[in-house]
């Protein structure tokens, strides 16, 4: 345990010194997994409406990759061929909302999609997806007359004043809301922006994808794009069925929710952004065998990738696979300010995970 500690400790200290130079590989590196990122951040797609993201994806993918969606809205890509079968599964889905009523005075009832602290929301600028375009609106601040220990449900205002012309704007129940994004280059390699949960991830299979040795495969991988992880792995229970007990394994690529953060205590899932991807041993939902984590160790050190172990809280994809016998090794990227509008994490992260899945699915 000392040791782990102590090596925490130096990993926190580095953190804090100057910026370190990259070279030229490496800002190449940056600025690719920018240039997949940021679209893919730039994307909407709340759980249950992720068409526009698996387009885009689609559209990202290298010129040979043959995609092909299942039933439940899950894009997949398969390669090589053999045994044993490895399943890679990144989510495509955000957080945000679904209007549930329209309100006599025009304004919108709503109900999450997915877990977060709403309140985070009020008095910010709202964008309803409706079948006509994207409608502009606010997300009402709560009345500050007097004080809720629990805050009233989250509410949009068009600037309608009936039912009827909110809905002569092509909005209707069902539809999703969110808030406008964008993607913004921080210091250094950081960058700012919302639902880097899991469009990292999604960037990370994408870029492992085009730098892919596919003649050094020694089996067949498969890479898929799920669909409503944030409301109870829906996709993924799908895509687990329809593989039952063929994989070996499963490698869930999503956050791992550091306590890396001014305003959290570093005594749980610390792992300092910029010090690589992390091997998530252990959450809510699923444990990695401790010789997995080993091996999975020793390939990233193999491959010269940087290479973080952590426990966490949340669920992630694989664990969908693990009652058909199949190995759940969770892989993650540390992220701050987790499902709020300004999450924030380090470039090289991006870059190193993906290098890290080129490197299982060419040579573990």
């Amino acid at each position: 345990m000392r040791a782990v500690r102590d090596g925490m400790l130096a990993l926190l200290f580095l953190s804090a010194g100057p910026p370190v130079r990259l070279s030229a590989q490496d800002s190449a590196r940056i600025a690719e997994a920018q240039a997949v990122l940021a679209p893919l951040v730039e994307s909407y797609g709340v759980s249950g409406a992720e068409g526009p993201v698996r387009e885009l994806v689609k559209r990202l993918l290298p010129a040979w990759a043959k995609s092909e969606t299942d039933s439940a809205g899950n894009l997949w890509v398969r390669i090589g061929q053999g045994n044993p079968l490895v399943v890679f599964v990144a989510h495509m889905d955000e957080i945000g909302f679904r209007v549930t009523a329209i309100r006599e005075d025009g304004s919108l009832e709503l109900e999450p999609r997915g877990g977060f602290i709403a309140s985070l929301f009020e008095a910010q600028p709202a964008l309803v997806h409706a079948d006509k375009g994207d409608v502009a609106g606010v997300f009402i601040p709560r009345d500050s007359g007097f004080t809720r220990h629990t805050p009233p449900p989250v509410r949009v205002d068009l600037g309608t004043t009936s039912r009827a012309a909110t809905m002569a704007r092509g909005v209707s129940p069902g539809a999703t809301v969110t808030m406008p994004k964008q993607y913004v280059r921080l210091t250094g390699t950081r960058a700012t922006g919302r639902s880097f949960d899991d469009r990292v991830g999604d960037a990370a299979q994408l870029l492992a994808l085009r730098h892919l040795d596919r003649a050094a495969l020694k089996h067949q991988v498969i890479f898929i794009w799920s669909v409503r992880e944030e409301i109870g792995l829906e996709g993924a229970g799908v895509a687990a069925a329809a593989l039952g007990t063929a994989p070996r394994r499963v490698h869930a690529i999503d956050t791992f929710v550091s306590a890396d953060s001014p305003l959290e205590l570093p005594n749980f899932a610390v792992a300092p952004i910029g010090a690589g991807p992390v091997a998530r041993a252990l959450d809510n939902s699923s444990v990695t065998p401790p010789a997995y984590v080993d091996s999975l160790v020793r390939l990233a050190r193999a491959r010269g990738v940087a290479l973080q172990l952590g426990t966490t809280n949340g669920g992630n994809d694989g664990s969908m696979f693990t009652p058909y016998g199949v190995v759940d090794v969770a892989l993650g990227w540390p992220l701050r300010y987790s499902h709020s509008p300004a999450e924030v994490i380090d470039l090289k992260d991006v870059a190193s995970l993906a290098d890290l899945v080129r490197a299982i699915a060419e040579s573990w």
